[in-house]
């Protein structure tokens, strides 16, 4: 018995999918990634405002606690990919204000998009390329675009989308069924920037009893533009839900105003706000991912929403799902 060298398509440039096609990459299978934006990434993306000033919008920053991230991170930090966040992380709740367990805290550098474009290096990506459909025919994967563009040819599928995504891609799978049965919350995303530094002795704030479930600094990352002081408040999953539909305008209005009764400090005017809705954003917490994997027609899912939610738990999943597909084989 030999290993199959498969053509595998990955659908999703987020951490999850980009960390299985460079896990296959490393076992010698190249896979060609499908992603419908611009850029990759997911929800480490960095929204660049002006040369020197951006926001990280989505996720904050990551922890290593498995061996196989923690080892990679080494090699990061050696690059400049990364670097830790030593800034102070607190909780607030009912005005109390206490510390957080002392970890080291992650992010890319110059932006959370860092490891991405890492991870990207030598991957074929096909950018700005929307799957509409999917079909499984004669043992190969067959993919067709928004623009009616049919992807032939492929002996594995690898979806690496939020579980909504995911199970209208695959409503006629059994493990489609399973990601459908999975809701994930959204969060709004507030950036604003200040010229006058606000005056609070953290970083960074997990959030109790208010609109808000955290805060930060992100100016106080390394590899940022520490001459404006730049914050980045994100909306607890009930009230992004709730108001879901609002405006800009309106949330920007009141979260600033979430923000201010929060650390009880009245705030300078901003010089730059806006906002970012992540539609999907929080997941379940954990799932059997082999569930999620049907090695008789080569498929396999990946993603944060079934490991954890959290960056780590994207990568891993990545590589979980990568094995699955490497696990393939013929007589």
């Amino acid at each position: 018995m030999k290993l199959l060298k498969p053509k595998v398509a990955i659908i999703g440039a987020g951490i999850a999918g980009l960390s299985c096609a460079n896990h296959l990459a490393k076992q010698g299978r190249q896979a060609t990634v499908f992603e419908k934006s611009k850029g990759v990434g997911g929800r480490t993306s960095t929204r660049r405002v002006e040369p020197n000033l951006s926001f990280d919008h989505g996720a904050q920053y990551f922890t290593a606690r498995n061996p196989i991230l923690q080892s990679l991170v080494k090699v990061w930090e050696t690059n400049g990919i990364v670097s830790e966040w030593k800034g102070r992380i607190v909780k607030i709740n009912n005005k109390e204000i206490s510390n957080t367990e002392v970890i080291p805290r992650y992010v890319g550098t110059p932006g959370m998009t860092a490891m991405a474009a890492e991870l990207a290096k030598n991957t074929e990506i096909k950018k700005e390329t929307k799957i509409m459909e999917v079909k499984h025919s004669s043992n190969q994967w067959m993919l067709r675009d928004e623009a009616g563009i049919s992807h032939n040819g492929f002996d594995a599928l690898i979806v690496a989308l939020p579980a909504p995504q995911t199970a209208e891609l695959l409503f006629n799978q059994p493990v489609g069924k399973i990601a459908a049965s999975t809701p994930m919350a959204p969060c709004w995303a507030v950036l604003v920037g200040f010229e006058k530094k606000i005056e609070v002795p953290w970083d960074g704030a997990f959030i109790h009893d208010s609109a808000l479930s955290w805060v930060a600094r992100n100016s106080s990352k390394p590899g940022r533009d520490a001459t404006k002081d730049c914050w980045v408040l994100h909306a607890n999953a009930e009230w992004s839900a709730k108001n879901l539909e609002d405006s800009p305008e309106s949330v920007i209005s009141n979260l600033l105003e979430s923000f201010t009764n929060a650390i009880r400090r009245n705030i300078p005017t901003p010089y730059y706000k806006t906002a970012h809705r992540w539609k999907y954003s929080i997941g379940s917490s954990f799932i059997n991912q082999t569930e999620l994997h049907d090695e008789s027609i080569g498929l396999a899912i990946c993603g944060d929403w079934m490991n954890g939610g959290r960056i780590e738990g994207a990568f891993l999943s990545g590589i979980t799902a990568a094995e699955c597909i490497l696990k393939k084989t013929i007589q």
